[in-house]
């Protein structure tokens, strides 16, 4: 099985350096032709059959655009949706502590928000559904940056100090071949 995984277009937040987790903001205009640029990226791969989607507005809108260029289905998945960073959001990407709270993964992150742990938990039960139940078609994933970062560890393993760093370009496409064994 073929899986690509996308994070969403742009957004004024992530244009800011903001941290944008549960807020959910559209895309913007720059946000909205990367994602026509990733509508016709896709179409020249000619592969991905279905799109899961987080149903967050900048997440669905890019899939939505993906989908009408294509001819896909999009199902939402919301175990998709990006981090909860609690107290860090809408604040400076750079605002202290917080590059830090990323890596304590049994710590919820700005004291109010998910765990590494629980977002790991969600998107993990994600992508296993997502395998066992469509293995027999190549898939798009449109989510976010932290939930990409996760993604990434599923099928690729990551130190600390490398899951810290990773990052996902708005609209940028990684492809991951799944084996299941019978």
């Amino acid at each position: 099985m073929k899986i690509y995984s996308t994070r969403h277009g742009q957004t004024d937040f992530n244009k800011l350096d903001v941290i944008l987790g549960v807020t959910d903001a559209p895309l913007n205009e720059t946000g909205i032709g990367q994602a026509y640029e990733l509508a016709e990226k896709t179409a020249s791969l000619g592969d991905v059959e279905l799109i899961i989607a987080s149903p967050m507005k900048r997440a669905l809108r890019t899939a939505e655009i993906v989908a009408e260029r294509n001819g896909l289905t999009i199902i939402t998945d919301e175990r998709l949706r990006e981090w909860d960073y609690g107290e860090y959001e809408q604040k400076s990407r750079y605002a202290e502590g917080f590059a830090e709270g990323k890596t304590e993964f049994a710590v919820k992150i700005g004291r109010n928000g998910e765990s590494l742990m629980q977002l790991v938990h969600r998107v993990y039960s994600a992508l296993d559904e997502i395998i066992e139940k469509y293995s027999d078609k190549t898939v798009l994933i449109v989510s976010h940056g932290g939930v990409c970062r996760v993604i990434e560890t599923y099928f690729n393993d990551m130190t600390k100090e490398e899951f810290s760093g990773w990052f996902m370009g708005n609209c940028q496409l990684i492809e991951y071949n799944t084996r299941r064994s019978v």
